[in-house]
């Protein structure tokens, strides 16, 4: 930068005899093998050099004129980073120079990757181990929003608080729960987790609280809940806006009282249990609705953590992709090295509406139907090669749930309506598939 500046200050009566755009395209000749490239200020790609397409795989017509991936951005807010290639399991360092007008304002910029390995001494594989930094008790993130998200972690393991955690499904609601319980005092006692959407209300107080003998048909012996069995250590209770009224009551005075009867019983029970609650709905609407109560939703959420969705931290698409893919090469039934550009681009591209557990679903699928050392388009679900449809909005829902009832009726299409199938496609479990379908009316 210091040099440089130098150069056009001290020669700048030599610059002007040389017109500028051959002066430029000798430079950028001369620099034709390094990793660079440069986008206007629409964030399109106008030069793609040869070390580009040699490192990310990526042509030159396959890129010139067209919007770069956001892993290529380049913003006034821009520093030198390190990021994992999409399409490759390169660790590069990325370095920019923004450009502005003659008015000051941002017209572009330049971008220059180098590989990891060249910036050290260290090989390859010794630079993958840095990468795995990112990785936060089981929660992959290179995103900045979940670098919040991981310091409200840290911070509510060092107390005794209920948390809810708020998030799409597949958003990873239980590995939060789970670092909080790895990083507290109460990491070598039980962690145990329950779906309130997936029993009925009887079942559901049974699982939680047990029962005594002959409390109802088939009851023929007593049965712990969960409260007694994760007495010491912690609860997850997942869908937590879905315990019913009457169960919501007994919850409370388990918070309060740290004490609750079993079913059928007449002697209450003491225990000392860590709640942690995750919903995907807003409590204060739930209870605005009458579905839930005001008193137990300030007790589960002292310390509120809301998980961004996947479309909004797309940075860590890449790395999830090849986080997953690494797991099932160590089956040995194929081994992935590498992506097809293309494929690649459209993964990026998707709207991940089921989050991460839908990304796990789609590279189980990949290793399903393909084989060979590149994962390629074809091998893709159905729903990536179709042309993307505009749906209608559903009536009468909030705009966030207007996609997700989209996603839902799409999913049916593509499974001809069998629920199991159309579930897996999303992400999700059958028991929330059903619930959120009879909520939309589909």
């Amino acid at each position: 930068m210091k040099q440089s500046a130098a150069f056009i200050n001290d020669y700048s009566d030599w610059l002007t005899q040389f017109d500028n755009k051959l002066f430029l395209t000798k430079l950028l000749d001369l620099f034709s093998a390094t990793n660079i490239y440069i986008v206007d200020k629409d964030q399109q790609v106008i030069y793609w050099s040869q070390g580009m397409e040699t490192l990310t795989g990526l042509r030159y017509d396959a890129v010139i004129g067209k919007t770069c991936l956001p892993i290529y951005n380049i913003s006034s807010a821009d520093a030198k980073q390190q990021i994992q290639l999409p399409n490759t399991e390169t660790s590069v360092n990325k370095t920019v120079q923004v450009l502005y007008d003659k008015d000051g304002v941002f017209a572009g910029g330049l971008g220059l990757l180098q590989p990891y390995s060249e910036l050290s001494n260290e090989p390859l594989a010794t630079a993958k181990l840095e990468h795995g930094s990112q990785n936060f008790h089981g929660i992959l993130s290179r995103s900045p929003a979940m670098q919040d998200v991981f310091h409200l972690i840290a911070n509510a393991a060092e107390t005794a608080v209920t948390v809810l955690v708020r998030g799409e499904s597949g958003t990873g609601k239980e590995l939060v729960a789970k670092a909080i319980h790895d990083l507290s005092v109460r990491k070598n006692e039980p962690f145990l987790a329950i779906n309130c959407a997936a029993l009925s209300s009887n079942l559901l107080e049974s699982e939680l609280f047990g029962h005594v003998r002959g409390a109802f048909t088939g009851a023929i012996k007593d049965h712990n809940g969960l409260f007694q069995r994760a007495h010491g250590g912690t609860l997850f209770l997942d869908e937590v806006a879905e315990l019913p009224l009457e169960l919501q009551a007994k919850l409370l005075r388990v918070i309060q009282e740290r004490n609750y009867i079993p079913v059928g019983g007449d002697r209450s029970v003491s225990v000392d249990v860590r709640i942690i609650a995750a919903t995907h709905r807003s409590l204060r609407e739930e209870v605005k609705n009458g579905h839930f109560r005001e008193d137990l939703m300030y007790r589960l959420r002292v310390v509120p953590i809301f998980l961004p969705p996947l479309r909004e931290r797309r940075e860590d698409i890449g790395l999830l992709i090849w986080h997953f893919i690494r797991q099932h090469n160590a089956a040995n039934v194929r081994k992935i090295e590498k992506i097809e550009p293309h494929a690649m681009r459209t993964l990026l591209d998707h709207p991940w509406l089921g989050n991460v557990r839908e990304l796990q679903n789609v590279v189980e699928y990949a290793f399903a139907v393909g084989r060979g050392t590149t994962l390629r388009l074809s091998e893709l679900p159905p729903e990536f090669r179709e042309p993307r449809r505009i749906e209608q909005p559903t009536k009468n829902l909030p705009a966030s749930t207007q996609q997700e009832a989209t996603a839902i009726r799409q999913a049916l299409e593509q499974s001809n309506g069998k629920v199991t199938i159309a579930a897996q496609l999303l992400g999700m479990s059958r028991a929330t598939f059903w619930r959120k379908r009879k909520l939309y009316s589909l």
